[in-house]
């Protein structure tokens, strides 16, 4: 038992770079690519001077997505603009390498896994008939181990392409069959059923492994282990690739994979090269099945997240944040109450008493539960933010349940197109359609933001939870902006007969809101990912470089501010 901290503290450390990442990788934006011949001008510098006298307004029908690029504004920083695109796809890529490094190690830890690696290194020692003929053979080993999960996720790739995956992960059907699947993962780890492949192809490799003299039996033996144990890997690679996929980064299914595979064939290699490093290792038992038990808790919470995003992409407004926040309160008291031994599953072992470990995580468990009662009556619980429902679907807020803006925005219109269907943040005006966001936008001389965003999108409800909550950025949006929130995945909203076109970048007719959104994004401001921040005037054209996710407010106010800054300085040279 005294590896138990070890254990449940990773495990607890890959439902948090799963589910919100909001510690570790609290500077995550979501991946935005610009065309490398879209240009920006630096602020205050000569060229923007000129642009500033030579920019003028243009109606709101030129804005329509008819060309495939927009006007350059102005020369001298594309090459940051690709800086901060490549930073964000590295920081991407990273953080799914120590996701799939994290859920690597915790698979190791399962039943399927675990209690092979004895044998496995016997068998080498055995096989090879010297030391050190055994370690070459064990490297190799984990060497197939790792090319076996990356060819896997490069197959993913290769079969969808991060575009489609992207675009499936904003679907409400695929958020919904992904709900499902974690919950049969989850009853499977509470050992309802165990999730195998079919026995005649398992038997075959093994085969294949058995007959094998040289390097090709050793390549086999090292399919037969990922195949054995997908009961227990399954789930854990399952939730990886689809969190990866939905990255838009091309390589994050196989980056994702390398590291999964990494730690999974790492405790096998350093096994048979430091044999003290076996002796060193808890032996199996009862713990085993804990470990699983409460990943199936969490695969559990995680599902929820799912259903959220189906909730909010098909309208059905009955999944709201209350009923989100009690299930995960139920659920974590549940396996606190489990960790103290007082619930007891079909494979486990009878607790004869609670060890120290076991204790102070279900002080962790019963703690995080009442940490999120609060949220029951509106706190915020930031550390769900991109997870939970967002803030809009609280059904009742201790201190005022209003989510009207305040009175500096009493001259909005008292409704706006598709009202009914979509919402703004909480404390927030926004417009939902680009012609009558702009039609107000000249009426108060304001520039406008436009906020590409989506209902299944994490980041952006993130942005909405944790950064426009702030004081300044709230102020700054709410008094000297028009918001436009152009949502890219709403389905459910038919365009008219004059807006439907085929989209050459989407490949479709933009029959739909979200299809027209997207399309308008990808051709006026050649972008695909959410969230994306464009701050322009009445012309449409960007005052300063879009952003995504910036979970700096600082930072992000400062972004605001110097759109504010530079509109109204054209405003006053055109007096």
């Amino acid at each position: 038992m005294r590896n138990f901290v070890i254990i449940l503290g990773i495990m607890l450390s890959f439902f948090a770079l799963q589910g919100q990442n909001t510690y570790a990788s609290n500077t995550l934006q979501d991946s935005t690519e610009l065309i490398d011949d879209l240009q920006f001008t630096e602020i205050g510098s000569a060229e923007d001077s000129l642009n500033n006298a030579a920019i003028q307004d243009s109606s709101l029908q030129d804005s329509l997505p008819k060309s495939p690029a927009p006007t350059a504004i102005g020369a001298g920083s594309d090459a940051a603009s690709d800086l901060n695109s490549s930073a964000d796809s590295s920081k991407t890529l990273w953080q799914t390498f120590i996701e799939g490094l994290v859920g690597g190690f915790i698979a190791f830890l399962m039943p399927c896994i675990f209690p092979m690696v004895p044998l496995t290194v016997s068998y080498f020692t055995k096989r090879a008939g010297s030391r050190q003929r055994g370690i070459f053979q064990a490297l190799i080993y984990g060497a197939s181990i790792i090319v076996i999960y990356v060819a896997f996720g490069l197959l993913i790739t290769l079969l969808f392409g991060s575009a489609k995956l992207n675009e499936l992960s904003s679907s409400g059907w695929f958020n919904m069959a992904f709900f499902l699947l974690l919950v049969v993962f989850a009853i499977s780890f509470f050992g309802t059923f165990e999730i195998t492949l079919p026995s005649s192809f398992v038997n075959k490799i093994d085969a294949k492994a058995d007959s094998g003299k040289g390097l090709g039996g050793i390549f086999f033996m090292a399919a037969s282990l990922a195949l054995v144990s997908f009961s227990c890997t399954g789930p854990i690679i399952g939730t990886l690739l689809v969190q990866a996929s939905a990255k838009g980064e091309i390589l994050a299914p196989a980056i994702g994979m390398s590291g999964f595979a990494l730690a999974l064939a790492l405790p096998f290699t350093l096994s048979a090269v430091f044999p003290g490093f076996l002796n060193s290792m808890p032996k199996s038992g009862g713990w085993l099945n804990s470990v699983k038990v409460c990943l199936g808790f969490l695969e559990l919470a995680l599902a929820l997240k799912f259903l959220s995003a189906a909730d909010l992409v098909w309208h059905w407004e009955w999944f709201d944040r209350e009923i989100f926040l009690s299930l995960w309160i139920v659920i974590f008291v549940l396996m606190g109450i489990y960790l103290l031994g007082k619930i007891k599953f079909s494979h486990d072992s009878d607790v004869a008493y609670v060890s120290v470990p076991r204790l102070f995580f279900a002080i962790f468990s019963f703690s995080f539960a009442m940490y999120l009662v609060p949220g029951l009556w509106g706190a915020p619980v930031n550390i769900l933010s991109g997870i939970a429902p967002p803030m809009n679907t609280q059904d009742f807020i201790l201190g005022g349940g209003a989510t009207a803006a305040p009175a500096s925005d009493t001259g909005f219109p008292a409704s706006v197109k598709y009202d009914d269907v979509l919402h703004p943040p909480r404390n927030f005006n926004a417009f939902f359609d680009l012609d009558e966001g702009m039609a107000y936008a000249k009426k108060v001389n304001k520039p406008v933001l436009i906020d590409f965003t989506g209902h299944a999108c994490v980041n952006c409800r993130k942005m909405e939870d944790k950064v426009w909550v702030d004081p300044e950025v709230g102020r700054i949006i709410r008094e000297e902006y028009v918001l436009i929130q152009l949502y890219v995945d709403e389905r459910s909203v038919k365009m008219p007969a004059e807006k439907v076109h085929y989209s050459k970048l989407l490949r479709k007719e933009t029959k739909d809101l979200g299809s027209w959104n997207g399309d308008f994004q990808a051709t006026r401001y050649q972008s695909n990912s959410q969230p994306f921040y464009v701050l322009a005037g009445q012309d449409l054209e960007p005052m300063v470089t879009p952003q995504g996710a910036i979970f700096d407010a600082a930072e992000y106010a400062a972004f605001l501010q110097r759109g504010v800054d530079i509109y109204k300085a054209r405003n006053n040279t055109n007096e």
